[in-house]
């Protein structure tokens, strides 16, 4: 179980889940031919989550301090020990690479493979010393979100494209391009809001966040501007997208789950002063990014039915 908590594995079956549904839940109904087979796919997917659980094992790693002045639970030194947290890093972040140099050779494109390296390397450069700067850990985190969306296109659709369908792949990108903008956005709101979680354990430590640098009010006030002008985007792509044609059910399904809480969380917002007050803000962000990658499925059967 300790094991568990250090790659904070409900994180890992979110992105799990994601790459999945995005793959059978939409690219898969679209009619076309996908470079990689279910098995290769599934090395992708298991690279990214490798990657990414070495990420949080490696954060945990340089967290622990901070974690202990947050009263959070402390797992390296504890549970497991910082040796073999280290081997459990190296270990995850090696598997991880290989199997992104297996499916970029069999893509025929192994320059690929320095996506999973310069993504590997981030991760650690971050735990270990970007984090501490003013807003580049926030972008950072929320970036390598989006990038998680993407990489399904690149090596499902890129190696595909040719002169005949490269309109219509081309769109199914744009969608693709679509929802990685909607987990930047989400993620860096909710990499700020941690920060207003954390502020204590990080101005102890010497962390330069937003909230270290401007104030807990200030920071709050931006984080309300991000929210509002993120609302007013997404209120303006369901309109656009989904109302102007007549795909109702996902325009109902996008207010009620994704905008809706997002309405609510500026209203909290306004009053949060307490750490559980900014934890409850944090669950609802990782809430509406988890109704936002539903949406995809929802969005494909709604066109479906109106076909």
């Amino acid at each position: 179980m300790a094991f568990l908590k250090l790659i904070r594995y409900p994180n890992l079956l979110l992105l799990i889940f994601m790459q999945l549904l995005f793959r059978y839940g939409f690219l898969n109904l679209q009619g076309i031919t996908l470079a990689l087979t279910d098995f290769q796919f599934g090395i992708l997917v298991l690279s990214t989550a490798l990657i990414a659980a070495a990420g949080y094992i490696i954060n945990n790693v340089f967290d622990k301090e901070t974690d202990l002045i947050n009263n959070k639970n402390v797992i390296v030194g504890l549970s497991i020990s910082e040796e073999m947290a280290y081997n459990l890093y190296f270990g995850t972040t090696i598997l991880g690479v290989l199997g992104g140099f297996y499916i970029s050779n069999v893509i025929e494109k192994p320059s690929f493979a320095l996506l999973f390296i310069v993504i590997s390397g981030t991760l650690y450069l971050y735990a270990s010393s970007l984090k501490q700067s003013l807003l580049v850990g926030n972008f950072i985190v929320a970036i390598l979100t989006a990038v998680s969306v993407l990489i399904i296109g690149v090596f499902d659709l890129l190696p595909m494209v040719n002169p005949e369908n490269q309109m219509h792949l081309g769109l199914l990108f744009k969608i693709l391009l679509d929802y990685a903008l909607f987990a930047f956005l989400i993620n860096f709101i909710r990499e700020i809001v941690k920060d207003l979680e954390d502020v204590k354990g990080d101005y102890n430590l010497g962390m330069n966040t937003l909230p270290i640098a401007i104030g807990v009010a200030r920071t709050s006030k931006i984080v309300l501007v991000v929210t509002v002008l993120t609302i007013m985007y997404l209120f303006y792509y369901v309109f656009y997208y989904y109302f102007n044609n007549e795909l109702y059910i996902a325009t109902v399904y996008s207010l009620l789950t994704i905008i809706a809480p997002l309405i609510f969380f500026c209203i909290k917002l306004t009053d949060a002063k307490k750490v559980t007050d900014f934890k409850l803000l944090s669950l609802i962000l990782k809430l509406v990014l988890f109704f936002g990658i539903i949406s995809i499925a929802v969005t494909t059967y709604t066109i479906s039915s109106n076909v």
